[in-house]
């Protein structure tokens, strides 16, 4: 799971004061061990998530994987697609970690980044979808986790 995926569920577009089922049924995936996270960001979402989502995720621990458990992909990731990493983020990036961990747990990375192709002036070359694509790393958005799982709302 990607930063922007917890940011737009809890806080964007699908709060949970309106979406409570939704989160009935994460919960159910953290129970079966099928949603999970590097651990940089939870670190990312305490910089920027709201106080309810930092609490969600003080009350979810077992989704954190450690970044030591994916420097080594991650670190492999960065240096072979340069062009992930944005110039201008003032601390260090979960993208490559994200994409590391589905490699290696042969996962599926969740992201609502959407392809540099698909953007009118992007701010870089490559997003995670990108990436994931040249790798051969199933990704998809959190609408699509939804109908994956056949979630009805």
């Amino acid at each position: 799971m990607d930063t922007n995926v917890f940011m737009d569920w809890q806080f964007r577009y699908y709060p949970t004061d309106i979406f409570s089922s939704l989160i009935e049924r994460v919960d159910a995936l953290v129970a079966e061990q099928r949603f999970c996270s590097p651990a940089l960001v939870d670190e990312e979402l305490r910089k920027v998530g709201t106080p309810e989502l930092i609490a969600w995720s003080d009350a979810h621990t077992s989704i954190w994987v450690p970044n030591a458990e994916v420097l080594a992909a991650a670190l492999t990731i960065q240096s072979r697609f340069p062009g992930l990493l944005d110039p201008k983020s003032e601390f260090d990036e979960a993208d490559a970690y994200v994409i590391a961990l589905a490699q290696l747990r042969d996962g599926i990375v969740v992201t609502q980044e959407t392809s540099a192709s698909e953007k009118r002036k992007p701010a870089r070359p490559m997003y995670i979808p990108d990436v994931c694509r040249e790798l051969g790393v199933h990704c998809i958005t959190l609408q699509g986790l939804m109908r994956r799982e056949g979630w009805k709302l």
